[in-house]
């Protein structure tokens, strides 16, 4: 067994009888204080979230995750559809788990998703994706001044900011924990 200490974000722990998934986690020493490990938690089962404090010394069970690299295959209805490349496994996963990624997936993107117990219960991107212009306005002739930028619109329909030379059709490199531009592709 593990102290309190050990949890960092993406375990899973049994809390209260369930599985639950530390989405923060973060340590405390106030004052005159004991220290603690404060930490918000998913539980899988019913999906809500719940804040829980634990003493640094605490016994905690941690639950093994099981992490696979997948692609983004289509969207069938509300759900996605992800296929492991090797065995040709598909796995569906509600929107709410795909979160905020879905702005940087395009079909065959590569993901890593993290089950418990043949549930999915986290998808993550890498890094950075290589994503189309859809929509890019000219640049003004005479706008030149050090780090103009204009607003361009990607293949999956987010919105990001980006350099006046960039155009339509041209494909570029976007960091997936910000959601800027770094580069063209």
């Amino acid at each position: 067994m593990a102290t309190a200490n050990d949890l960092r974000k993406g375990m899973a722990i049994e809390y209260n009888g369930d599985v639950s998934v530390v989405m923060d986690a973060q340590h405390r020493t106030p004052g005159n204080l004991r220290a603690f490990v404060q930490v918000q938690l998913r539980n899988l089962r019913t999906g809500k979230s719940m804040d829980a404090k634990f003493s640094s010394t605490e016994r905690v069970d941690i639950i093994p995750l099981i992490t696979r690299k997948m692609e983004y295959s289509y969207k069938d209805g509300e759900d996605f559809v992800f296929t492991d490349p090797e065995t040709f496994e598909t796995v569906t996963v509600e929107p709410d788990i795909v979160g905020d990624a879905v702005q940087f997936m395009v079909e065959n993107s590569p993901v890593t998703v993290t089950s418990i117990e043949e549930r999915v219960v986290m998808i993550e991107l890498p890094p950075s994706v290589v994503l189309t212009v859809t929509e890019a306005p000219e640049g003004v002739r005479g706008d030149s001044a050090s780090n103009v930028q204009k607003s361009i619109t990607l293949e999956t329909g987010i919105t990001i900011q980006a350099p006046l030379f960039i155009k339509t059709g041209e494909k570029i490199k976007i960091d997936t924990r910000s959601g800027k531009y770094m580069e063209r592709a």
